[in-house]
């Protein structure tokens, strides 16, 4: 029986073992965290991803390793690569974990990004928003996710504070500052590739953020066919460029018509979470089938979709589940604010039938504001 090691034990950690029961596989999972979510379903080392006592226990238990979340330190899957197949592999995670690197190689392939400069100091800062302009972002290169680590400069006057916010991350993780993007959609693709190099996307999704966490998305996104080609065909050369293997995320901002990206994640996303019930295959699925070298699955969709996330608690009801094509998620976590703590996911043969869903679910769960965005978007397509 073949056994996949995963890096980071949370709830993508857990989802992905879920989805592998059906294929036969075992699990170990390690964890820095004692009480991480994954380890309530499948075994767990817990310890220090840079410690190599650890990591050789590790690779000695599993057949292939893969992660659940970007911030594992590159050196650790490198050190892990040269014992066990590791996908997706290092390069891919090291140029995922930096803002900079990731930028440089979107411009590289072509693919259109806003305007952005490496800082290391405040001088730097200043000559660069000259060039760039306000409003702009301030963020760190590495360890920043969900809205953290950066500062929104809406003004010059901003610059002071967003120095005294962030300044002292120039020495060590790093600064990028890039233009501020009005845009009018956040899209994303989400894609997998085979060891063989085979490569499928599912529909392209649609997602709104609150407090820069995930809040909705919504597949199929309605878009027109030209610009959904471009979003994959991006997806699809920086796979290629990669040598990627497994399932990942390009996130993009729709601008005047035009596709920017913003980031890559590289492993299985949120705002893939529906298609475990709106896909033929869900992500969960097709990553583990590409890491292990099988065959990949169907990743048409099955009628409409949309993911609500849960963040800082779980409502007192779970009143998706009275909807017929409603399904829950507990992640099996602790409330606390800004904590992804599960998430729901509505299927609907139509979008009318989505709608009405949706808003029995926001009036029940006195969620109306996070599903509104979601259900004028769906007007709209009438």
């Amino acid at each position: 029986m073949t056994t996949v090691g995963i890096l980071g034990g949370g709830q993508l950690a857990r989802m992905l073992a879920l989805s592998g029961a059906p294929l036969g596989l075992r699990f170990l999972v390690m964890d820095t965290a004692p009480d991480a979510c994954a380890g309530q379903y499948v075994p767990m080392l817990v310890g220090d991803y840079r410690d190599e006592a650890m990591l050789a226990q590790f690779a000695q238990q599993v057949d292939v390793v893969t992660f659940d979340f970007e911030n594992v330190p590159a050196e650790s899957a490198q050190w892990l690569s040269e014992r066990v197949p590791v996908f997706p592999n290092p390069r891919a995670l090291a140029v995922a974990q930096d803002r900079l690197a990731e930028k440089t190689l979107f411009r590289e392939l072509d693919i259109p990004v806003p305007e952005f400069a490496a800082i290391a100091s405040r001088d730097e800062l200043d000559a660069a928003i000259v060039r760039i302009g306000v409003p702009c972002i301030l963020k760190t290169r590495r360890l920043g996710y969900d809205g953290k680590g950066q500062f929104r400069i809406k003004r010059v006057q901003d610059i002071v504070a967003a120095w005294d916010a962030l300044g002292a991350q120039a020495e060590t993780v790093g600064l990028i500052l890039e233009a501020f993007v009005p845009f009018e959609r956040e899209l994303s693709v989400i894609a997998v590739r085979g060891r063989d190099g085979e490569f499928r996307t599912w529909p392209l999704t649609e997602n709104w953020h609150v407090d820069g966490v995930l809040s909705a998305s919504l597949a199929p996104a309605k878009t027109d066919a030209a610009l959904a080609e471009t979003a994959f065909r991006h997806a699809r050369t920086l796979a290629d460029a990669l040598d990627y293997v497994g399932v990942f995320a390009l996130e993009l901002f729709c601008h005047n018509g035009e596709l920017l990206a913003n980031e890559l994640a590289p492993r299985v996303h949120n705002s893939g979470h529906w298609t475990i019930e709106g896909a033929e295959t869900s992500q969960f699925e097709n990553h583990l089938r590409a890491v292990l070298g099988l065959p990949l699955g169907d990743t048409r969709m099955l009628g409409h979709a949309c993911m609500l996330n849960w963040v800082g608690e779980l409502p007192e009801s779970l009143m998706v589940l009275r909807e017929p094509g409603g399904h829950w998620h507990d992640y099996g976590k602790s409330p606390r604010s800004g904590r992804k703590v599960g998430h729901s996911t509505l299927r609907a043969d139509s979008a009318t039938e989505l709608v009405s869903a949706l808003e029995r679910v926001g009036a029940i769960s006195g969620r109306q504001a996070q599903v509104a965005p979601v259900t004028s978007r769906l007007h709209a397509r009438k």
